[in-house]
């Protein structure tokens, strides 16, 4: 653990990635803390700018709303939606990865052409279409997301699984009777997690991404307030009240940047061949 963090303490900007992620989620967990009310209520008169009351240090919105409380409240969607619907893709995409590249066959064949299969249609059409199927809500957005991202998951854990099943210690574990569900979650896979962490990290950026798209759109769930929600809303008033677009824009550019950053310092501590460079 200390080699690992000392690897990716070399990548500054994995480094910076990793303090405005903390930024971000220190800021959504203390949402209600820092803004009791609800960021829906009107507050102020309508297209207040930035630090003109010390009140509402980055102004209001066209309906008088709060736009700090709206992007605290909205970084509290942007992270849930990206972390669960990236535990859903890799909790589909794991065990159909491994189960292709460790049988192989008409196995791996069918999997294989089931996974092509989604990713034949855009993943960004397909979500929409089924948000839409769904009525948008939290829920249905995670499910969108997850069944248009776990097609990559499938696909790199096969590879891995295929570059390891006739390893010497996969062979020895054959030889000795253990079942073949044992030799893959035990003996395989804790092999393939730092590709997949990897990715992880970069899926969570993606689904944020996506989920600010569908809320732009106006598909995202009505109850709860989002970056996307914001730049839609103020994209009718760009030039009255620049900053209603800005500032959530912002927000997204920071958030998927530092995943991103974090991504690159994972690769980089992960990776076997860099770290026996590093010595």
């Amino acid at each position: 653990m200390k080699d690992f963090w000392q690897r990716f303490r070399r990548n500054r900007g994995a480094v910076i990635g990793l303090v405005l992620l903390l930024a971000v989620i220190l800021i959504a967990l203390f949402a209600p803390l820092l803004f009791p009310q609800s960021p829906w209520k009107m507050v102020q008169r309508p297209f207040l700018p930035p630090f003109d009351m010390s009140q509402y240090p980055l102004g209001t919105d066209a309906l008088g709303r709060n736009v700090i409380a709206g992007l605290a409240y909205g970084a509290q969607v942007s992270l849930l939606i990206g972390l669960v619907s990236t535990v859903v893709s890799l909790a589909i995409g794991i065990p159909l990865g491994a189960f292709a590249g460790y049988f192989g066959g008409w196995i791996d064949d069918s999997l294989m052409r089931f996974t092509e299969f989604f990713q034949t249609v855009p993943s960004f059409a397909l979500a929409i279409v089924l948000v839409a199927i769904f009525e948008p809500s939290v829920m249905s957005i995670i499910a969108a997301i997850a069944i248009v991202s776990w097609p990559p998951v499938a696909r790199l854990v096969r590879g891995e699984v295929l570059s390891l099943r006739s390893r010497e210690y996969v062979e020895a574990a054959v030889l000795s009777g253990q079942k073949t569900s044992t030799i893959i979650w035990r003996q395989i896979l804790p092999n393939t997690l730092s590709p997949i962490i990897v990715l992880a990290s970069l899926m969570v950026a993606t689904a944020i991404l996506l989920e600010s798209s569908l809320s732009f759109l106006g598909l995202g769930d009505p109850n709860m307030m989002s970056w996307g929600y914001m730049i839609g809303a103020a994209r009718t008033v760009i030039r009255q009240a620049w900053w209603l677009s800005f500032l959530p824009g912002l927000a997204i550019v920071l958030t998927v940047l530092s995943l991103n950053l974090i991504g690159e310092g994972l690769n980089d501590a992960l990776n076997p061949r860099l770290s026996r460079k590093g010595k």
